[in-house]
């Protein structure tokens, strides 16, 4: 199976909300593909939740080789620098290998990092901030859009006019580099410069996804999501672990603040608003191939995949 475009290793990325079938669906492309899976994942990478990531169990990754899964203790923080020089790292060796790389995952700044990579930004300047603060309160955040507009343009152009957030750092890039956001961006090197970049997306129905949602929410209850918690409770775990969906609300129920059924009702809804937040990250990157799993099978998905990468046999 040719796997190359212009002399380029082919690496595909599987990305969408989480409950959409990505870890299923990876599977079996990796088994048709001769490929190897890494998890684009910010939670799974954490010894010890294997539950609250849901990560893949151990007869997925007996079938096919997984990585960044359960290597990282979770008193640890882990940040998205970390993860591209290890998933570079990863991918570099399985293409020496003769391994087609598939990237799977719903953390899209995990997938936008990878992919674009990260430009060197400065740390933040919080006395330049708050002068930034008092600038908006005086005169609003639609004129300090104008001042990023006349010093980068192209970057006022993509962040929207009442976005301060965003419009101070930029801002704030260009006083501390004397570069714009947008050249330093432009000099940054991602897979994308290296290998050729196949990403594709499950999605369906909203409905759909929040049913699969309360459905995997609930097994877990039957599973032993209430140990792990309380284990994971008894450690000084850290900032970004303790961010995985779920812990905060069956911590709550641990404590006795609130019952069985309200923790799985405001982790459903937690949930929920995780899948949307990463549907609007990832529809807004055009390079994407989208399939709705409502109406096309994984094998389906798979055949079109394999055409996509002229692949197919």
């Amino acid at each position: 199976m040719r796997l190359k475009k212009d002399g380029r290793a082919i690496v595909i990325f599987i990305v969408g909300p989480t409950a959409a079938g990505k870890t299923r669906l990876s599977i079996k492309l990796a088994s048709r593909l001769n490929g190897e899976i890494i998890s684009c994942d910010s939670m799974q990478v954490y010894k010890g939740m294997a539950v609250l990531s849901q990560a893949p169990d151990k007869s997925d990754r007996d079938k096919i080789k997984h990585y960044l899964i359960g290597v990282l203790d979770p008193r640890k923080e882990y940040s998205v620098a970390e993860f591209r020089a290890k998933a570079r790292k990863i991918i570099g060796g399985m293409i020496k290998r003769g391994k087609i790389p598939i990237v799977v995952g719903g953390s899209g700044l995990y997938v936008k990092a990878l992919v674009d990579g990260l430009f060197p930004s400065p740390g933040a300047d919080l006395k330049f901030r708050n002068s930034m603060r008092k600038f908006i309160s005086r005169n609003g955040t639609k004129r300090l859009h104008e001042k990023l507009r006349k010093i980068d343009p192209a970057a006022a152009g993509s962040i929207h006019p009442n976005d301060a957030r965003r419009i101070v750092r930029a801002l704030e890039i260009y006083r501390a580099t004397g570069r714009t956001m947008t050249d330093m961006k432009s000099r940054t090197r991602g897979l994308k410069d290296i290998y050729d970049i196949r990403i594709f997306a499950l999605t369906g129905p909203r409905d759909k996804i929040y049913e699969r949602i309360d459905v995997r929410v609930e097994r877990m209850f039957e599973g032993p999501v209430l140990k792990e918690v309380g284990r994971l409770k008894k450690k000084a775990i850290s900032r970004t672990a303790k961010a995985v969906l779920g812990f905060k609300e069956i911590l709550m129920f641990l404590k006795g603040e609130h019952s069985l059924e309200a923790a799985k009702s405001l982790m459903k809804i937690s949930t929920r608003h995780f899948a949307k937040r990463q549907l609007t990250w990832f529809r807004a990157d055009k390079r994407i191939m989208w399939f709705d799993f409502s109406m096309l099978k994984d094998e389906a998905i798979i055949k079109v995949i394999a055409k996509e990468i002229k692949g197919e046999r």
